[in-house]
């Protein structure tokens, strides 16, 4: 049975959906005027996320800067994104898409594959599509292309046909007809720079870029770009719709600060060193994440944390750190005392098939670069030095840890346990990186818990460490104070980066 695939693709979607909470409240409709979705005008970070049609007749493209926006349109609607209204209406799109088959796979925060193949009951592909697109206007307001192919490849290259509110085929004898004559950086994959090297050697077109020899196209682009390239143009892929559970793995990183974070400048330092290590992770096992979870812990160990889905699958550092930021102002003001902060990456892909070009331009190139570069270092220098000494500190046992945030509440908690099971006694005890600790022991001496204070320095005088004790925390002291330093130039060498990736 030949396969049958659907992508179905929002169109403008965070414009079109921003729109849409607009309108329920009593304003004008955005997508018909010049508008955009970016972040605040003020800062001169910001770039566009999604665009009118109004807009793009000024010249206006997505991933352009804000400020170069403005000049293009100095009248240009500027809309703020909103993650949390944004899933919610990507939750009910991936419903409704759902209904019409159970081989999913959530391609985006706005876009998805759906394997029809066997769920048609002998429909005609382009009605059942039609119905789909249909069944999503009406019951949420906003409009899909749907594109109907013979494998993800072609249904993805066909839902970019005409826009808005469409449905297109490609399917493998429409190739040579509808895509050959395409030009070639419309196909999957290919971006800016790779454009301009098959252009220079007269490669225009994707019915050229079929028809080249591999090994020529290699010498070109690249051997393993090449195989890829000469695939896609000519309509092959065999790769699956890869079905994402609700359970699948996340990736999480955290940080508990050495003093408490009480700036922003401090809080987006945080946020890099989470960002390149969560990111560095995914990267190293292959994947790419979809949602974003940020948290912070205050100093009275209250707990705050937001969630969003990016806009597309990544494993790019700049990105995640993108999103980890839109995520902090509604859950730090910027003040509080924060103890400790963490990211988790969700919803993970193991598939290939990904859109590199994805605001391919400059920036995109940059971001690249650094993670190859940070990838590189981090394997030839090994784990974390601050990982190595966490291990050490607690290499004794893996007996429960409960923290505390103070050392009288742990002291309170370690004689509460003690009086209920009086075989049990404790001792004032620091681990052997200086944290405050209370063990609780049983009649034998073997430790059964601890009760600590993260963050805290145990007050013991130096009379009671021993000679190699002391040179164990004077190592440590060392070593943290030389990581520290490298984060903070890896950490200004991004900046400087990102004004050059924005021209800025």
């Amino acid at each position: 049975m030949d396969r049958v695939i659907f992508h179905i693709d929002v169109n403008s979607a965070f414009l079109s959906w921003s729109a849409l909470k607009i309108i329920a409240s009593g304003g004008a409709d955005i997508r018909e005027v010049p508008s955009v979705v970016s972040g605040d005008p003020e800062d001169r970070r910001s770039i566009i996320t999604a665009k009118s049609i109004p807009a793009k007749k000024f010249g206006i493209n997505t991933a352009d800067p804000l400020s170069s926006a403005l000049r293009k349109c100095p009248s240009l609607v500027v809309v703020p994104p909103d993650f949390e209204w944004y899933s919610e209406c990507s939750r009910k799109f991936i419903a409704i898409c759902r209904e019409y088959s159970p081989v999913l796979q959530q391609f985006s925060i706005d876009e998805c594959f759906l394997d029809m193949t066997g769920f048609l009951g002998g429909a005609d592909p382009v009605q059942v599509a039609t119905r789909l697109k249909d069944d999503i206007h009406s019951k949420l307001g906003f409009t899909v292309n749907v594109g109907v192919g013979s494998n993800k490849l072609l249904a993805k290259m066909a839902s970019d046909f005409t826009k808005p509110d469409k449905v297109h085929t490609l399917w493998s004898r429409e190739v040579e007809s509808k895509m050959w004559p395409l030009p070639v950086r419309d196909l999957l994959y290919v971006g800016k720079k790779t454009e301009e090297k098959l252009v220079h050697y007269g490669i225009s077109t994707i019915g050229h870029l079929a028809k080249v020899n591999p090994g020529t196209l290699g010498s070109i682009i690249g051997h393993k770009a090449s195989l890829t390239l000469h695939d896609y143009a000519n309509g092959v892929d065999d790769s699956p719709v890869e079905v994402l559970t609700q359970e699948a793995k996340s990736y999480s990183v955290e940080r508990t600060f050495k003093n408490d974070v009480t700036d922003y400048k401090a809080m987006d330092r945080a946020l890099f060193n989470l960002s390149c290590t969560v990111a560095h992770r995914i990267r190293v096992d292959g994947v790419r994440a979809l949602s974003v979870s940020l948290f912070v812990k205050a100093k009275d160990f209250s707990v705050k944390s937001r969630q969003c889905q990016m806009e597309r699958p990544t494993d790019t550092t700049a990105i995640i750190l993108r999103y980890a930021r839109t995520l902090l102002p509604d859950i730090w003001d910027g003040s509080t005392p924060i103890r400790q902060a963490g990211i988790t990456l969700g919803k993970l892909s193991h598939d290939d098939f990904d859109q590199l070009f994805l605001f391919e331009d400059p920036q995109m190139e940059y971001y690249r670069k650094w993670d190859e570069e940070y990838d590189r270092k981090a394997m030839a220098e090994g784990a974390d030095p601050r990982s190595k000494m966490r291990k050490k500190s607690r290499q004794e046992d893996d007996v429960p840890v409960t923290e505390h945030p103070s050392g009288e509440s742990a002291l309170k908690a370690a004689k509460e346990a003690v009086k209920k099971n009086p075989d049990l006694t404790f001792e004032r005890k620091p681990l052997q990186d200086g944290t405050d600790c209370f063990i609780l022991q049983d009649h034998s001496g073997k430790i059964v818990g601890r009760h600590v204070v993260p963050g805290s320095v145990a007050k013991v005088p130096k009379g009671n460490l021993s000679p190699e004790e002391e040179e164990y925390r004077r190592s440590i002291d060392d070593a943290v104070k030389k990581a520290s330093e490298k984060s903070a130039r890896r950490y200004e060498q991004f900046m400087e980066l990102m004004k050059k990736a924005t021209g800025k």
